[in-house]
């Protein structure tokens, strides 16, 4: 089962990679919408495995509903900017209840989560080049930086808390998340068009390695992963010598 399962992330994890290379490249909401969701469906196959190992399932279900609103606010982003940002909002309000099924949100998770949005609103308010054309878009920003901030803060408050394979992940993923917003901001705000292509870059690893945070609850090693992804390369040879 576990080989069979990095397989499985190892083929969706190239594919997400091809797909954010060919969405940076064409655009398009619904080959973003398609990239979107296949991270979703690493999160259900993982939870799945989550489901079949006996694994407590609070995190791992919050995991993949914060991964379902990550995919509307994609789509959401495309059509109606605002609305997006408010799904995205929410999600990460969600990956931030997820995380506290790890740790029990406390006093420390506030403390760094007010560090970073301290520096978020200083640059959001002081960065001249950013343009947002209205003070609700701006507000929209700001609050959008709290609550990604709560979400970041709590990562990295609990791997200083328990430093283990899951904490680490999370954090990783939330940093990459973290930068992919910031980015965001400045390809739209601020007229940085190379932004969008590093707000790519680092959105979809992001949210695979949050996905695959459910396997590595489950009791699954990353080495397992580099398995995968060696028994995936074997194939791929052997059907090019076919």
């Amino acid at each position: 089962m576990k080989k069979s399962l990095m397989v499985a992330n190892a083929i969706l994890l190239t594919c997400i990679l091809i797909l954010d290379v060919f969405y940076m490249i064409y655009g398009g909401t619904v080959l973003k919408g398609a990239t979107s969701l296949l991270f979703v469906l690493t999160g259900a196959i993982n939870l799945n495995y989550c489901r079949k190992n006996n694994t407590t399932l609070k995190f791992p279900i919050w995991m993949l509903i914060a991964l379902t609103f990550g995919m509307l606010g994609d789509i959401l982003l495309n059509i109606n900017f605002p609305l997006g940002a408010a799904v995205f909002g929410i999600g990460h309000i969600i990956y931030l209840v997820a995380y506290s099924m790890l740790e029990k949100f406390n006093r420390r998770d506030l403390m760094f989560a007010a560090v970073i949005a301290v520096i978020s609103l200083l640059i959001i308010t002081f960065t001249p080049f950013l343009d947002f054309g209205d003070p609700f878009m701006k507000a929209v920003c700001c609050t959008y930086a709290v609550v990604i901030s709560l979400m970041l803060g709590k990562a990295i408050s609990n791997v200083l808390k328990e430093n283990n394979a899951l904490n680490k992940l999370i954090v990783i993923g939330s940093i990459l998340f973290f930068i992919s917003d910031f980015m965001l901001m400045l390809d739209v705000f601020g007229n940085i068009s190379e932004a969008g292509y590093l707000c790519l870059g680092t959105y979809y690893p992001a949210q695979f390695l949050l996905a695959f945070s459910l396997c590595v609850h489950a009791g699954v090693s990353i080495s397992e992963l580099k398995e995968g992804y060696t028994s995936l390369n074997i194939f791929k040879l052997k059907k090019g010598t076919v």
